[in-house]
């Protein structure tokens, strides 16, 4: 079976995962969690790093022992059974569809706030014409893509760093009345916000899923998950640290809510104007685009891998003649996130991503409770901290949000029963 080609270096694949990372988490969902949990979003982001870093350090030596596309799909069919890789890779589909709409919709609210346009009928349109310009450059290959989240990267990290310096002094000098009181005692609200802001780290995964294009995936991926976690952490907890500090976290979430998905720009403008504004609208635009062409990437990777195995329909397999594209698995990603991008809301969004994730990083920790002593990285505790603490965060987003992906989860082992049966026949 034709295989991908193997491009991806340690700076190339850290710059992919931080281009999946920073971006909807950092620019969105911060809003959305310090109204949940208030100030106490900053322990809620210590809390998710740790359950990330657990993550992340299993998904690399998987990884980086079993190298091909699919990421935990794969794995679960290598170190478990076909029913646990099966349902990785249909909460990896659901998850990272939602976040990746998620994403179109946060461009579309940084850009139509910048343009005084916000609240005239273009919010949804412009996060569709997003997701079709990005799945076209998916469409033109792995080389080109990588250039252009390296870019996207850059500008954004520099937005963000001038986020942090120019409303640094007025976090300073309102942190008293802003940061305090840091935690209400509301427990149930912390652990929320963190099941939410879990997600926002989750891009590390996209280093993993596009394992079979690393070069010397045993050190390559391990050393790439390492430093974007770190930097992330950093990163997030200065920006959630400044922004409260500066504002408050209630006009954070309301901002949010009612903006659509433009809070930090929103920080900016009240510290140091529209000028100021327009700077990390920029960088809140293309960590978007970025964060929605590595979704995209990653996806149309674990559609690939599932239909080799003809879990999918076996056509989303076929690559493009110079074997560095699955068309038709790009193609396809790219119209679901287009549907979900119609519902035109990422608190519902990116509540239904936090569930599917967790879900399917517990799958990642089960399977690497499995590895054999020769392939193992990392002490064996960090797995099942990492399970520990996936299958208790998934269940405290919204009763509704875990009962529909419940019911998804049901819905995929069904339609695997059918095709089973079928091909079977």
């Amino acid at each position: 079976m034709p295989q991908l080609r193997r491009e991806l270096g340690v700076m190339g694949a850290t710059m992919m995962g931080l281009g999946s990372i920073i971006g909807t988490g950092v620019f969105v969902s911060i809003g959305i969690s310090a109204g949940i949990a208030g100030p106490s979003v900053i322990l809620a982001l210590a809390l998710a790093a740790f359950v990330a870093t657990c993550n992340g350090l299993n998904s690399a030596q998987l990884a980086a022992n079993h190298a091909v596309s699919g990421g935990t799909y794969e794995y679960g069919y290598k170190y478990l059974n076909p029913w646990f890789g099966f349902t990785a890779g249909w909460m990896f589909l659901l998850a990272k569809t939602a976040s990746a709409a998620t994403a179109a919709l946060g461009f579309a609210g940084y850009l139509l706030t910048t343009t005084n346009l916000i609240g005239s009928g273009f919010f949804v349109p412009t996060a569709l014409i997003a997701v079709a310009i990005l799945t076209l450059i998916v469409l033109s290959g792995l080389r080109r893509s990588n250039l252009i989240n390296i870019i996207i990267v850059s500008i954004t990290l520099l937005s963000l760093c001038f986020f942090v310096v120019v409303c640094l002094p007025s976090a300073i000098e309102n942190s008293a009345k802003n940061l305090t009181p840091f935690f209400t005692g509301n427990t149930a609200s912390l652990l929320q916000a963190t099941a939410l802001m879990f997600v926002a780290y989750t891009g590390y995964g996209r280093i993993a899923t596009m394992g079979e294009e690393a070069k010397e995936p045993r050190k390559t991926i391990p050393r790439a998950m390492v430093v974007t976690l770190l930097l992330t952490m950093l990163l997030y907890i200065a920006v959630a640290v400044v922004g409260i500090g500066a504002v408050g976290a209630d006009v954070l979430g309301k901002v949010t809510q009612q903006v659509q998905a433009a809070p930090l720009e929103l920080v900016v403008r009240n510290v140091v104007g529209s000028s100021g504004g327009v700077v990390l609208a920029l960088g809140a635009m293309t960590a978007m685009l970025g964060v929605l062409l590595n979704l995209i990437l990653g996806l149309s990777r674990v559609v690939l891998a599932m239909a080799r195995r003809r879990d999918l329909p076996g056509i989303l397999a076929r690559l493009n003649k110079s074997e560095t594209t699955p068309v038709w698995a790009v193609l396809v990603v790219g119209i679901a996130i287009a549907l979900l991008v119609l519902i035109g809301n990422v608190k519902t969004t990116w509540s239904f991503s936090a569930f599917s994730v967790l879900i399917y990083y517990a799958v990642t920790n089960l399977a690497a409770l499995q590895l054999p002593p020769q392939e193992r990285l990392y002490p064996k505790w960090l797995a099942w901290a990492g399970l520990a603490s996936c299958a208790f965060l998934a269940f405290w987003v919204e009763q509704q949000i875990w009962l529909v992906g419940l019911t998804l989860i049901a819905v995929g082992l069904i339609w695997r029963v059918i095709v089973r049966l079928l091909t079977t026949d």
